[in-house]
C-alpha cells in the first residue's frame, strides 16, 4: 500500500511536470506560426520545435512505465496500480481536451506546412475541408503492462477480453467488463516479433497468435497455456494476418516468404495462404494464388465464412470460394500495397485502406465502383522505423464509424456516409500502431508506440 501511494504521488507530480512541458510546446507552437505568417517560414525554428516534440514524445511514453518499474512490485500489485494509473491519465487527458498541439505540430511539420496545416475552430480541427472535432468521451482506461510499442490488439468475441501484443514478442491478455476494474489475465511469451492476432469467433476461449519466425501459437485462456504450436512451411516465415472461419472451426493464415528488398513492400516476398482444421490442428489446404504471388497482408471473412477476402502489396483484392477452396474474383483496389481490407456491415461492400493513405469503399455488387471514399495520407505517412508501415483500420458494430492509425498521436475517425467528416481520438504519447472496435458496443480500443494500450468509451 505504502508502495502504491508513493507511486500515486509519482504520478501526479509527473502529470504536472507533462502539463508544464505541453504549455511550454504551446507557446512555441504558437511563435512558430508568428514566424510563417511573418517570414514564410524559419527553418530554424521549425528544426528546433522538431527536436523539442521528439524529446516530449519519446520522454512521454516512459513517464508511467517509469514509476511502476522503481519499485519491485509482484505482477497483482502491478495490476492494481495499472487501474489507478489508468484513471489518473484520464483525468489529465480530460483536463487537456481541449489542445491538440501535438497532433498539430505533427501532422503540420511533417506535412511541410501550409498546404496541409492544421487549424483550431471551436475546439477541433480543419485539415482542408474536413473538420475533426475531440470525440466525446465518457470512460478511458489506460493499460501499461507493455515494455515495447504495440503492434495488434484485439477484442475478443464477447469484447470482455483483450488481446494486446507487442514488439518485445510479448502478448497479453486483459480482462475487459465495464462494471468491473481492469485486471491482467495472463501474458504469453513467443520470444519474437508477433505480426497476427485473432480470437476464435464463437468464444472467448481460444487465441491464435502469428508471428515473424512461422510460428502459430493456439493459447487456451481457461487452461492459461498454449495448446497448440504449429509451424509454417520454411519458405513462408512470416504470419502476416491470421483470420478464424465465424462459422466453421477453421482458420486461414496469410505468410509471407521474405525478401531482400530495402523497402517494408520489397522485404515482404511472396504469399502463401494456408487454411488450417483447428480440431486436428492440422493444414488442410492451400488456396491458389498463381505463380509467385505478391504478398498477402490482410484477411477477412464474411457473416457465414464462406467469402474470404484478401489484400496483397500490388495493389489488388482478391476474393475465395471457401467451399470450393478457388479464387472467384479480384480487381486492383490502389496504386499501392494494401493494409488493412474489412466486409462493410451488410456485406455488399467491401472497405481498403492503402500504404498511400487512401480508403475506398467498394461496391460488391458492381465490382469496382467506388461508394466512398477518403485520403487520411496525413495521418498514415510512414514513420522512419518499417515496423510502423503496417497501418491498420476497424469499422464499429454498426459500420458507421472507421477508426484507422495514425502516425501522429491522435487517430481519426471517420463517419461513413454521413454529415460530418469525422472525430480525433484524445493523444497518446507516440503514434498510434493498432486499433479495434468492441464487437457491439461504442468502445474502442488503441494501441501505441508509447506501449500504451487504452480503451476508450464513446458518450
Amino acid at each position: 500500500m505504502n508502495a502504491t501511494n508513493l507511486l500515486k504521488r509519482d504520478i501526479v507530480h509527473l502529470n504536472l511536470k507533462l502539463s508544464q512541458l505541453q504549455a511550454s510546446l504551446d507557446e512555441k507552437e504558437v511563435q512558430l506560426r508568428q514566424f510563417r505568417s511573418m517570414e514564410g517560414g524559419s527553418t530554424g525554428s521549425s528544426s528546433t520545435l522538431r527536436e523539442k516534440t521528439a524529446r516530449m514524445s519519446k520522454d512521454s511514453p516512459e513517464v508511467f512505465p517509469a514509476g511502476v518499474a522503481r519499485v519491485g512490485l509482484t505482477e497483482s500489485s502491478q495490476d492494481s496500480v495499472a487501474g489507478g494509473l489508468g484513471n489518473i491519465h484520464s483525468e489529465l487527458i480530460g483536463s487537456t481536451s481541449g489542445d491538440d498541439s501535438a497532433f498539430l505540430s505533427n501532422d503540420h511539420l511533417r506535412n511541410g506546412g501550409a498546404d496541409n496545416a492544421g487549424v483550431k475552430e471551436n475546439g477541433g480541427e480543419v485539415y482542408g475541408e474536413e473538420y475533426f472535432s475531440e470525440v466525446q468521451v465518457e470512460h478511458q482506461e489506460t493499460f501499461l503492462g507493455h515494455t515495447s510499442p504495440i503492434s495488434r490488439c484485439r477484442f475478443s468475441a464477447s469484447g470482455n477480453n483483450i488481446a494486446s501484443a507487442s514488439l518485445d514478442g510479448t502478448v497479453r491478455i486483459w480482462t475487459y467488463d465495464t462494471s468491473t476494474p481492469v485486471s491482467r489475465n495472463a501474458t504469453i511469451y513467443c520470444g519474437t516479433e508477433i505480426l497476427s492476432l485473432d480470437w476464435e469467433c464463437k468464444s472467448d476461449r481460444l487465441l491464435l497468435i502469428g508471428t515473424s519466425d512461422g510460428c502459430i501459437k493456439a493459447w487456451n485462456v481457461d487452461a492459461k497455456r498454449v495448446v497448440c504450436d504449429l509451424n509454417t512451411t520454411e519458405a513462408f516465415p512470416s504470419v502476416l494476418d491470421i483470420k478464424c472461419s465465424p462459422v466453421e472451426p477453421i482458420f486461414v493464415s496469410a505468410a509471407a516468404s521474405g525478401g531482400a528488398g530495402s523497402n517494408y513492400i520489397d522485404h515482404l516476398g511472396f504469399a502463401s495462404l494456408t487454411v488450417w482444421n483447428m480440431k486436428t490442428w492440422k493444414a488442410m489446404t492451400v488456396l491458389p494464388l498463381g505463380e509467385d504471388p505478391p504478398a498477402i497482408t490482410s484477411l477477412c471473412f464474411n457473416h457465414n465464412g464462406k467469402i474470404l477476402a484478401a489484400s496483397a502489396v500490388d495493389g489488388m483484392i482478391h476474393m475465395f470460394d471457401m467451399s470450393a477452396g478457388l479464387q472467384i474474383t479480384g480487381w486492383p483496389a490502389h496504386d499501392s500495397s494494401i493494409s488493412s481490407i474489412l466486409f462493410g456491415p451488410d456485406e455488399t461492400s467491401i472497405f481498403s485502406l492503402g500504404c498511400d493513405g487512401k480508403i475506398f469503399e467498394w461496391s460488391l455488387q458492381n465490382q469496382g465502383q467506388i461508394l466512398w471514399s477518403r485520403d487520411c495520407s496525413r495521418f498514415c505517412y510512414p514513420l522512419n522505423d518499417s515496423k510502423y508501415c503496417r497501418h491498420e483500420m476497424a469499422l464499429d458494430a454498426n459500420g458507421r464509424r472507421l477508426l484507422v492509425t495514425s502516425s501522429s498521436f491522435r487517430a481519426p475517425i471517420y463517419q461513413v456516409h454521413g454529415h460530418l467528416s469525422g472525430w480525433r481520438t484524445l493523444p497518446h504519447g507516440a503514434p498510434i500502431t493498432a486499433v479495434d472496435w468492441h464487437p457491439t458496443l461504442p468502445i474502442f480500443l488503441t494501441g501505441s508506440a508509447d506501449n500504451s494500450v487504452r480503451v476508450t468509451s464513446l458518450s
